[in-house]
């Protein structure tokens, strides 16, 4: 997935992105969460913004809901 460095991340962004990890890694949440974080924020939150790791917050506590 390509990152647009112009402006804020959404959660739908983050959302598709840890599915699509949880699918590639058939893993949990809490590991694609981890992935996620290392992958794009490279273990530091304020890499991309606070905005961004906001939305990347919201887009886990989203996919932790059981459905």
């Amino acid at each position: 997935m390509v990152i647009n460095h112009a402006g804020a991340l959404r959660k739908e962004y983050f959302t598709a992105y840890m599915k699509m990890v949880m699918n590639a890694f058939e893993c949990p949440v809490e590991k694609a969460k981890e992935l996620t974080f290392q992958r794009l924020f490279g273990f530091n939150e304020e890499s991309m913004g606070k905005e961004t790791y906001q939305q990347f917050l919201l887009a886990y506590e989203e996919l932790k809901k059981p459905h």
